[in-house]
């Protein structure tokens, strides 16, 4: 067949060198996206995946027209997006019904603001409601309706307005593991159907099996600042069956990438961010000391026995990767796990740490905190050096917010701080902003 015949189809969406930058309390700026590119065609749904933070959400705001870029451009059917656009919708995480109106006038509500007639507006949101799968529930108020129902509502709304590109903000997060997997098939059914009164769609995720299961490409996206690192094609035809090794490989890829060391000098060096501990100015995640204890048992146990698939391990303990990826790479850091290839292997002290009772634990995690995590060993020795072992939080603070902004720098401080407290290594007055020797011996 003449598959390189030229589209007719337009470009529908056009996102070129974009860059969005927030103001600081202080007079600073937070670089949320940078070099964000991204060209959208009819008939594709293409999947936006990473972790919170990354800046998903914000480009997607940029998209609608509900914020503007800092630098770059965006453009809707080769004109520039210069506010919400008639042929952009969006479902988001939160429903976001007006709990006071009912099914219909929640989803009647989009083309009563376009001043459609009324005989018209009547007509489509019925359609709209009777496709989603909620005919009869019309009159229904969103505090009758559970919560895969009040999401297929939202999509309703969405649909109603007939939108070019529909852009899905973590749209199936909310929900129950059961819900989310049959709103999930519901609507891949209408889209193969063409069904559905739209042309393309961008999904923002990060859960990576949903991601492979609908999408027709996968962009990567990197954090501090966002930014896409790699573009992933699925050639895999709908439906798609999680079981299929063609879709285990592709989800097996995804992690490795995602979890895959910077080269020196490499593309995907500005991404260093994701591999916390390295030094005083490295942000880290915060995670729970029971998480890691969790982690490092249930992979030190079997059928893992200390060496495990990173889907493996979030399939079977239902973590998704905004979960697993902060505690496993808090395990590296710590010098208690390596990742590598997609999988996580307990090192010596990692198998020692899940065999010991809890001093010794305590033992062992002081010493690999004090070793391997720079932060905490350059709090534990101001506080030695100083005659009164106390130093204040603004004294940290201010050394940080050097390499990275005040948010980042509040959450880096915290995660230390929570570490430090299971490990004994110093402690912290969060009443008087102090830290201390008091507690530790």
């Amino acid at each position: 067949m003449n598959d390189k015949a030229p589209d007719p189809t337009p470009v529908l969406l056009r996102v070129q060198d974009v860059r969005k930058v927030f103001p600081l309390a202080d007079g600073g700026e937070l670089l949320v996206l940078d070099g964000m590119n991204l060209q959208l065609v009819q008939g594709q749904i293409v999947g936006l995946l990473g972790r919170s933070g990354s800046g998903k959400s914000t480009l997607l705001r940029l998209i609608a027209g509900l914020a503007e870029p800092s630098a770059g451009a965006l453009e809707y059917l080769g004109r520039p997006i210069a506010g919400p656009c008639e042929g952009v919708a969006m479902v988001f995480q939160s429903f976001a019904l007006f709990p006071w109106m009912t099914v219909f006038e929640n989803v009647a509500l989009g083309l009563e603001a376009q001043h459609v007639p009324r005989a018209e507006v009547r007509r489509r949101a019925l359609e709209a409601i009777d496709l989603i799968g909620l005919d009869g529930f019309e009159s229904a108020y969103p505090r009758e309706l559970s919560g895969g129902m009040r999401q297929r509502v939202g999509f309703a709304r969405a649909l109603v307005v007939h939108p070019n590109i529909m852009l899905m903000d973590e749209a199936f997060s909310a929900l129950d593991v059961l819900t989310a997997e049959t709103l999930r098939t519901d609507f891949l059914d209408l889209w193969q159907e063409g069904r559905m009164p739209i042309k393309s769609v961008v999904l923002v995720t990060h859960n990576i099996e949903e991601a492979v299961l609908m999408c027709d490409r996968i962009l990567l996206f990197g954090s501090h600042p966002g930014r896409i690192l790699s573009e992933i094609e699925v050639k895999m035809p709908q439906p798609r069956n999680r079981l299929d090794p063609t879709f285990r490989e592709l989800v097996e890829r995804i992690y490795v990438d995602m979890t895959a060391r910077p080269e020196a000098g490499g593309a995907g060096a500005r991404a260093a961010e994701r591999f916390p501990g390295s030094g005083i100015g490295s942000v880290i995640p915060q995670v729970s000391s029971n998480l890691l204890s969790g982690l490092l048992e249930a992979v030190a146990a079997p059928p893992f026995n200390g060496a495990a698939d990173l889907p493996k391990i979030a399939s079977d303990l239902q973590m998704e990767i905004d979960e697993l990826f902060p505690v496993a790479e808090t395990l590296q850091m710590m010098r208690f796990a390596e990742l590598a290839g997609g999988d996580l292997r307990l090192t010596e002290a990692g198998l020692a740490f899940a065999n010991a009772g809890l001093p010794e634990r305590k033992q062992l995690f002081a010493r690999h905190l004090l070793n391997y995590v720079p932060l905490a060993a350059h709090v534990r020795r101001v506080l030695d050096e100083r005659a009164s072992h106390r130093a204040p939080k603004s004294r940290f603070v201010d050394e940080l917010e050097d390499f990275m902004d005040e948010q980042a720098a509040e959450q880096t401080l915290r995660a230390v701080i929570s570490l430090a407290r299971y490990g004994e290594v110093f402690a912290y007055n969060d009443a008087s902003a102090q830290f201390s020797l008091e507690n530790p011996s």
